[in-house]
């Protein structure tokens, strides 16, 4: 999907780094041109890197990695998304097909606002946040490092989420949620 959006946005060209090269030499129709380490010692080669994976502790490690060996980060949005003029994204965040970030927003870096999903009005997100496809945040939310709102949840106006927070599919935040739990149902509990 990285690879996707970033043609969309008008790259010229996409190539992954992966640390099952060599034995993995294409992902998708894209090749694998080398491991993660090739990439440490070649980020001045290339003009926009963006961290693809989908686990967020291990995409903000990897951004780090790279940002400490001078990387430059793209951060890439689809053709058919919405990012208001007046919204922010922060450095290697991707914006796929079919999102909707509207004014005020500040997106943190290296979060992924996924397919069909919307972020409204004055939502703070930190960063490595994953607003998976289909999901809504409100109004004047605030979604700590981290977290992962889940497919087709959806999130109240003015609610806090904390860090690693993860909100499960379907389900509908109306309360505040701290650091570190779990939250699924209608309306969304912790689990415990």
């Amino acid at each position: 999907m990285v690879a996707d959006t970033a043609l969309s946005a008008g790259w010229d060209d996409v190539a992954f780094f992966d640390e099952r090269y060599p034995a993995m030499s294409l992902t998708g129709m894209w090749p694998v041109v080398g491991s993660v380490a090739d990439l440490l010692q070649r980020v001045d080669e290339f003009a926009g890197v963006v961290v693809g994976i989908g686990n967020g502790c291990d995409r903000l490690r990897w951004q780090e990695k790279l940002a400490a060996a001078g990387a430059v980060f793209a951060t890439v949005v689809h053709e058919r998304a919405w990012v208001s003029p007046r919204a922010s994204l922060g450095e290697g965040s991707v914006v796929v097909a079919g999102a909707v970030i509207n004014i005020g927003a500040a997106i943190g870096a290296a979060s992924i606002i996924n397919t069909g999903a919307t972020v409204d009005h004055d939502c703070i997100l930190g960063r490595a946040v994953h607003v998976a496809p289909g999901a809504h945040l409100s109004g004047d939310v605030q979604v700590g490092d981290l977290s992962w709102i889940g497919v087709g949840a959806a999130v109240r106006q003015g609610i806090v989420i904390g860090a690693g927070v993860i909100v499960g599919a379907g389900a509908v935040v109306v309360t505040n949620l701290p650091d570190g739990v779990t939250a699924v149902g209608c309306p969304a509990k912790p689990r415990t």
